[in-house]
């Protein structure tokens, strides 16, 4: 039985979905307005938006090693990282974000930089991956490409999830931005 379906016939896993859009839709109007007063897309901004969709604070993750789930290996999840790290590289990572000067490109190609890093650096046990999409979203309002949220990636994302995670580890581990063949 395909994941539609299932849904279709169960309606815990249906009021689990709506729940989760709704989670993230709250967090995309927090960062949303975050973003748009701030004009930056900061660490403790992530930190909010995370916290929104888990629905809990538990800030970045403290215990290297931590495998979400016991899925390490499943869909290119893997173990986190020392704190001290994480810290470090989500600071590069949000210099990265608000410095054009750092690296001037189109925010298109910034966009990807951006995701993959954040994808990489790992910092939550849980909601890398929403909190990744909606950091893509208003890295586009920062950009003044998006007037409001309206990009939704998650969907297409969760249905090529096997590409999408195969395609980040080849770059992680071969630098291969532009050899993966993928079809939209």
């Amino acid at each position: 039985m395909t994941n539609s379906l299932r849904t279709m016939h169960c309606p815990k896993l249906q009021q689990r979905g709506a729940k989760e859009v709704l989670r993230y839709r709250q967090a995309l109007g927090i960062g949303f307005n975050l973003v748009r007063d701030s004009g930056l897309l900061t660490t403790n901004h992530v930190l909010q938006i995370q916290a929104e969709l888990e629905r809990k604070y538990r800030g970045l993750a403290q215990a290297p090693g931590h495998c979400p789930q016991g899925r390490c290996g499943q869909h290119g999840i893997y173990a986190t990282q020392e704190p001290d790290v994480i810290i470090a590289l989500m600071r590069d990572l949000e210099r990265f974000i608000n410095d054009d000067g750092i690296f001037d490109a189109d925010p298109l190609i910034k966009m990807a930089l951006i995701h993959h890093q954040f994808e990489s650096i790992h910092p939550f046990y849980d909601g890398n991956g929403r909190t990744g999409r909606i950091i893509n979203v208003l890295y586009l309002v920062k950009q003044g490409l998006l007037d409001i949220p309206v990009l939704y990636l998650s969907r297409h994302i969760v249905r090529t999830k096997a590409d999408y995670y195969r395609l980040l580890q080849q770059v992680r581990e071969s630098d291969a931005w532009e050899t993966g063949c993928y079809t939209y």
